[in-house]
């Protein structure tokens, strides 16, 4: 390797080895210089050298040194005005990470000066002259190279799509069946029996909790405590080590490819929840890392009368501002970086409605959504949006554009509503069950724009759900405050675990009429990981700092955790064999099939059509949906017509049996039960079991049934 480092190139952004040595290049509109700092990969905490970077164009800082080669690690210092007045807060003090590094090694080190400013001072906006180079993680240069092999994406349709919401570390950390070595990581994720499960399972996509590079905030670090769940991004590009068998000096970035080849080669999906909302850096007072000490005034939403104040719609301290050319394009480099370099198939955008803010208010116009439409990549995968964020007009549900779905929290508020009992909740469940035409008929969208969810990790798992009528998430150490405060009582007389067998045995059927509603329903399915093995967080319904236990799964099953996965592996299979249950279109009451019915028809418990009247009635707590199929309306790749039945969906809320009586209106058909939450073990005394029209079916309490229309009886 030489001294001297040579002029380079502006582009790509970051650090690039092309075999003869290393190009790095750092955008920086205020610096007045940049010095690349490296590092000696054997003992990172010693500096070997030290450069300025000779050019800039177009506000690129860049440089290029022969000889360098994969493994070196570095760090940058910024030249420039600490003026937090203005919106600078430059330190050359502070090593800062690479917004492009491709991996990076370490942790912060808290008991480090890591702030940029004098905390010891009344005032803040005094520079810390301390070094932060000995607390400050490092960039890694990586070798780009792998063998990928016959990897192919596997570009299920969403109409097909059935997610997995996970986290890398919680799902294999204590499963015996994968090598201690590998439990908690990518490799375990990728592992031959995590995939076994997801297969048996029948999901089509996992949906990662965010696996970005990311910090432990000081204030649970103190506590003892983890960012559990990653929502504070340190860096776009790498992904984090934490979750590496392989370590911290780019085994990460191959470990994460061979995760998403192995679950490709399974036919499964990787869709990532990424955060590209806030840092880490959090808010004025926060350490100096990265962002905050390249441009603070770029990067970040600032106050306009006062830009040492940061704009929060995220309620995390900051927020980055999505609205610069240079931040925007970070934004979309990471997005191609993961699609094209690491193949992954789509994202779940945290707080989305950020992204889109132009002059501080959400825009169908803004910049964000224009890119992303037009581009031949990033448009190309699945874009969920999680369709709110904390500042004004920030709830955002059914008003993204074209390409895009979005977390339906309507839809998890009315399904929930309606099996507690709610009065009134038949219309609204009725929208939400044919896939929410009235948020987004109108805008030329179809039922696959609503991600159909009823638990997510963001509140109480199935099993709490059912289980607690209050959280209980003193663990985090905020003595009971922080997480929602909705209450969600089941009158049930009894609060957290019991051994009531009476008490147990609605509890899951309730778990199980929920699986069943959601598996029903129009629109893209997401299922919680763990729901279908009855996971608990002990009534925690916001566990995003305990890492261990409360959110680790637990895989040494009960026999009803066992029944409840079987019984979720049979609504998931028939979800998957019924396309009548997984429409392109929304449902309008057009006549379909040979028999020339209604595609849709809603009815009453005495098996008569509902009326405008029962929409409004508070205690209707019964319905049935009856879904007429076409077998030559669908047809599979080959041109082959599919196995297009129709079938009958009958919901009863109240906490009473009632006796359904199956419609008249077609003479000559049967039905077959196919699958019943209130009598799920009873074999083929139930299952299989065969009506006529207008025979009665017994409908348990809080239970939901799915028939199969066939030949009469005989």
């Amino acid at each position: 390797m030489t001294d001297r480092m040579l002029p380079g190139r502006p582009y790509p952004l970051g650090a690039t080895w092309d075999g003869h040595g290393v190009n790095f290049a750092i955008f920086s509109e205020n610096a007045t210089s940049v010095e690349l700092c490296l590092f000696d990969p054997d003992d990172p905490k010693r500096e070997t050298a030290r450069h300025v970077l000779p050019e800039r164009t177009d506000q690129v800082w860049h440089g290029f040194l022969p000889g360098l080669e994969p493994g070196q690690l570095y760090g940058y210092r910024l030249h420039g005005p600490y003026d937090p007045p203005a919106g600078h807060r430059f330190n050359p003090n502070k090593l800062l990470i690479d917004p492009y590094a491709k991996a990076i090694a370490g942790d912060v080190d808290w008991s480090v000066p890591v702030f940029g400013y004098r905390r010891d001072a009344r005032d803040a906006f005094l520079p810390d002259q301390r070094d932060s180079a000995h607390g400050v993680p490092r960039n890694v240069v990586i070798d780009p190279r792998f063998d990928w092999g016959d990897d192919l994406a596997p570009r299920i349709p969403l109409e097909e799509s059935i997610i997995y919401e996970t986290h890398v570390r919680g799902f294999s950390l204590q499963n015996s069946k994968v090598p201690p070595e590998l439990r908690g990581t990518f490799a375990g994720l990728g592992h031959s029996a995590s995939i076994e499960y997801l297969t048996n399972l029948g999901i089509t996509a996992v949906e990662l909790l965010p696996v970005h590079d990311m910090l432990d905030d000081q204030r649970l670090s103190q506590k003892g405590l983890r960012n559990y769940w990653g929502y504070n991004t340190t860096n776009f590009f790498s992904p984090a080590a934490r979750y590496a068998a392989s370590g911290d000096r780019g085994g990460q970035v191959r470990e994460f490819k061979e995760m998403v080849r192995a679950l490709h080669r399974a036919g499964i999906e990787v869709i990532l929840d990424v955060v590209y909302n806030h840092t880490s850096e959090t808010h004025g007072y926060g350490p100096t890392l990265s962002f905050r000490g390249i441009d603070n005034a770029v990067y970040y939403l600032l106050d306009p009368e006062d830009p040492a104040r940061y704009l929060n719609y995220t309620g995390t301290g900051n927020t980055i501002n999505a609205s610069h050319p240079q931040v925007l394009q970070l934004i979309m480099d990471s997005l191609r970086y993961w699609i094209q370099e690491m193949h992954v198939d789509g994202f779940r955008f945290d707080l989305a409605p950020v992204l889109a803010r132009e002059d501080h208010a959400f825009s169908l116009g803004a910049a964000f959504f224009d890119i992303i439409h037009q581009d031949p990549v990033i448009s190309q995968v699945k874009l969920i949006a999680e369709p709110w964020d904390l500042g004004e007009g920030g709830y955002q549900l059914g008003n993204f554009p074209l390409r895009w779905s979005e977390w339906n929290g309507k839809y998890r508020d009315t399904v929930r509503r309606f099996w507690r009992g709610d009065e009134r909740q038949t219309a609204e469940l009725a929208y939400r069950l044919t896939g929410s035409s009235d948020l987004y008929r109108d805008d030329g969208r179809m039922p696959t724009s609503s991600i159909n969810l009823v638990t997510a990790h963001d509140g109480f798992t199935l099993h709490d759900l059912v289980t607690y009528q209050h959280k209980y998430n003193h663990a985090n150490g905020e003595r009971n405050r922080d997480g929602s405060n909705h209450s969600f009582s089941w009158n049930s007389g009894v609060e957290g675990e019991t051994n009531d067998p009476d008490v147990l045995e609605l509890r899951e059927r309730r778990k199980r009429t929920f699986l069943a509603t959601l598996l029903w329903s129009q629109g893209v399915p997401m299922l919680l990981g763990g729901d279908e093995i009855g996971r608990t967080q002990q009534g925690n319904n916001n566990a995003y700092a305990q890492d261990n236990e409360v959110s680790w799964y637990d895989w040494k099953l009960s026999e009803r955790e066992e029944s409840l996965l079987q019984f979720t592996q049979r609504l998931i299979a028939l979800r998957r064999r019924h396309p009548v249950l997984k429409r392109r279109s929304f449902l309008d009451g057009k006549p379909v099939g040979d028999a020339n019915a209604p595609d849709a028809t809603w009815l009453r418990p005495d098996g008569s059509q509902m009326t405008g009247a029962d929409w409004t009635r508070a205690d209707l707590h019964t319905l049935g949906l009856r879904l007429a199929g076409d077998a030559q309306g669908e047809r599979d790749e080959f041109g082959t017509p599919r196995d297009d039945d129709t079938l009958l969906i009958l919901l009863n809320a109240d906490r009473r049996s009632v006796r359904f009586t199956l419609p008249r209106n077609h003479r000559g058909i049967g039905w077959q039960i196919e699958i019943d939450s209130g009598r799920p073990e009873s074999g083929a005394d139930v299952e299989g079991e065969r009506f006529h029209a207008g025979d009665g079916v017994h409908l348990i309490g809080y239970s939901a049934v799915l028939l199969k229309q066939i030949e009469p009886p005989h």
